[in-house]
């Protein structure tokens, strides 16, 4: 990993918010519509949606290999898995632009404030949010844990207060800000130490810092029932699966949402001037750090971000047991992309690459 690109949080890129651009004629919504009907089609899950916003205009199409449902797919709540931490990143830069936090605080001072002892290496809130504070993917017990219900709900097995003991008990594997790794447990602890920190539970501060500022009454982490969600398949596209349950690990995977709730999310990234969350929003499109070879991979506070012939796009992916999701957004094309399924894809993954290649396009 190499060093930040700018001191954290970062000061906004200089990117015009949302490019002013031709009105979109009847031949380019024809072509977009055949090329969504193509992405759902190609998903070959039994639910799909993509939707996608242009300047504000938005084109959704759904279907599926299984009869539609009683509420219409566009209407349901989709499981996000790991693509809830982009709202994560969007509430610490919150938290950050409101004064409340500097990302720099002591992640086990959060936790436990009568902790005296620690590394000389403390992970901070920072580290947690960027995959670089040297934890691994999952706690050391989380599979021994998790075994019984692997299948159904291995989260579950793994609840909030085993989640901060095993950070508290055994910390980084590396350095703090050394080394980027993915990691789950990472994002999990920092919900946690948000919480904490605030006095806050984790989703009344969701909900009260992201979720009603920008009017996303459709997004919530806890599932309602069949009339309002959707209901995920394994691999073969025909077994349904439970609910995700994420346990102790909301802040990394627990949010539902429907897919134009989705849109108006990613539609906020495009025009942050237009919301109360201005400045986080512009603050979690700043890069913050680069990796790999030639330092190719960039990342911000919530995205990974790759370039194009004519800007950067911003994305991000998540999945659960039964579900997949692909958020992204593109601020020189003002072009938002959110697809959503009901099928695990486990090798040749259709869904991930279809929903990349529409937003690549532009």
């Amino acid at each position: 990993m190499s060093a930040a690109t700018a001191p954290w949080p970062g000061d906004p890129h200089d990117e015009n918010d949302f490019p002013a651009g031709t009105s979109a004629t009847a031949e380019d919504d024809e072509e977009l519509h055949l090329r969504l009907k193509q992405a759902v089609e190609t998903t070959d899950a039994p639910d799909a949606v993509f939707a996608v916003s242009r300047h504000g205009r938005r084109t959704v199409h759904h279907g599926g290999s299984a009869p539609p449902p009683p509420t219409p797919r566009e209407n349901l709540r989709y499981e996000l898995g790991s693509a809830s931490k982009t709202f994560t990143g969007l509430l610490l830069a919150q938290l950050i632009r409101c004064g409340l936090l500097t990302g720099g605080e002591r992640a086990t001072a959060c936790l436990d404030p009568d902790r005296r002892t620690e590394a000389a290496a403390p992970v901070t809130l920072a580290h947690l949010l960027t995959h670089t504070s040297g934890l691994p993917a999952l706690p050391a017990d989380f599979h021994l844990r998790a075994l019984p219900a692997w299948h159904t709900a291995p989260y579950a097995r793994y609840p909030a207060a085993r989640v901060i003991d095993a950070f508290l008990r055994r910390g980084p594997r590396h350095r703090p800000g050394t080394r980027w790794r993915y990691s789950n447990f990472g994002v999990a602890v920092l919900g946690h130490a948000l919480a904490a920190v605030t006095g806050t539970p984790w989703e009344n501060l969701l909900t009260d810092q992201i979720l009603r500022p920008l009017a996303l009454d459709g997004t919530a982490l806890r599932a309602s029932g069949p009339d309002t969600d959707a209901v995920g398949h394994g691999k073969d596209g025909r077994t349904p699966v439970p609910g995700f349950d994420a346990g102790g690990f909301q802040a990394a995977g627990a949010l539902r949402a429907t897919p134009h709730d989705l849109l108006t999310f990613l539609e906020a990234h495009l025009d942050p001037a237009g919301t109360p969350l201005s400045g986080a929003l512009r603050s979690v499109r700043t890069p913050l750090l680069r990796r790999g070879l030639g330092h190719r991979h960039v990342h911000t506070m919530a995205w990974f971000r790759h370039p194009t012939d004519v800007g950067p796009m911003y994305f991000h992916g998540g999945a659960t047991l039964g579900q997949q999701a692909f958020l992204g957004f593109r601020p020189d094309t003002g072009t938002a992309l959110a697809a959503v399924c009901t099928r695990r894809f486990r090798s040749g993954d259709p869904f991930v690459a279809t929903a990349y290649g529409l937003l690549a396009e532009g």
